[in-house]
């Protein structure tokens, strides 16, 4: 018993040098980031790039207001792109398609921050899940039925925006936020820690290898596709960093990780929060599942012609 006790002191001791700094790090960058999205808000910014991006979601099968709630979820999160669509008239079909966008593209600045700290190139990330969002509102437009028209959600205009009001709200939601934020990330990256040291990573590693190779995804990235799935991106930010820098995981496989779930990930919370306002939720997971697939084989097909070519290219 002693030897156990010793040895969790031993890993909290360990993982707390760590685990602050990156905590300091999501903390600094996501309250720069929504501060200047309030900023930008306010002068009617966000708006204004939603209105340009009107006739892109008619293509999709969405009115051209939809596209606010997409800008707002793609630089904030989940959270504001819900609470712009809410106020809009949306069928099933169309809050299914819109959910499906904002889970593939939403918090992009922190979320592909947090990804490229673990060596990740960055603009991959975001043009990966831009066009992937893009892609995924085409197909969705395409299968699902027409007839789905039940409206979800009434709309209701927004009012005068008063800047102090804002600034308090945005006051109020971000201390919460980040006292969440950082309770999360001790919690997960001890947890890790002790996973790893007591060998339950490996059995889950073993456990979920059948569904990780389907996946396209090394068997050894289970705990890092696990917190993905189960808290998201930027509240895993500590573990995936921690799991990244171990040296358990080459290069490439950090990077197969990343483009799977940079697509498919928060599973749990995120997709029952826009399931509660209409959205149909196992075609929100299903659908992100075959575009990580897609694009976790094609970065493989990639490599593979990086290596069956480039060598010969450079031996002319």
């Amino acid at each position: 018993m002693k030897n156990v006790t010793s040895r969790l002191w031993s890993i909290i001791k360990g993982a707390l040098p760590g685990t602050v700094q990156t905590c300091i790090w999501v903390v600094k960058l996501t309250v720069s980031v929504s501060f200047c999205i309030v900023i930008l808000r306010y002068l009617q910014v966000i708006p204004w790039i939603s209105a340009l991006l009107e006739p892109v979601f008619h293509v999709v099968g969405l009115p051209g207001e939809a596209a606010l709630a997409f800008v707002s979820g793609y630089f904030v999160n989940v959270y504001s792109a819900i609470a712009v669509a809410v106020t809009l008239d949306l069928s099933v079909r169309e809050m299914t398609i819109l959910a499906a966008m904002v889970l593939c593209a939403h918090n992009m600045i922190v979320e592909s921050a947090v990804q490229k700290k673990t060596g990740t190139p960055a603009v991959r990330i975001v043009i990966y899940r831009t066009l992937s969002a893009v892609a995924l509102g085409l197909a969705l437009n395409w299968i699902i039925p027409a007839e789905s028209t039940q409206v979800v959600a009434q709309g209701v205009q927004e009012g005068e925006l008063l800047f102090w009001p804002m600034l308090k709200e945005w006051a109020i939601s971000t201390v919460g936020l980040v006292i969440k934020m950082v309770l999360i990330i001790f919690s997960l990256n001890i947890l890790q820690r002790i996973l790893s040291e007591f060998g339950v990573i490996k059995w889950i590693s073993k456990f979920l290898r059948p569904l990780l190779a389907v996946f396209g995804l090394p068997a050894q990235s289970s705990f890092l596709w696990i917190i993905a799935n189960v808290v998201g991106l930027a509240y895993g930010a500590a573990a995936m960093i921690d799991e990244a820098s171990t040296g358990k995981l080459s290069q490439k496989d950090v990077d197969l990780t990343n483009y799977h779930i940079c697509i498919s990930h928060s599973n749990m919370e995120d997709v029952f929060l826009l399931a509660s306002v209409g959205a149909i939720w196992w075609i929100l997971i299903l659908s992100r599942w075959v575009m990580s697939i897609i694009l976790v084989w094609g970065y493989r097909f990639e490599l593979w012609i990086r290596n069956k070519f480039v060598p010969l290219q450079t031996n002319i």
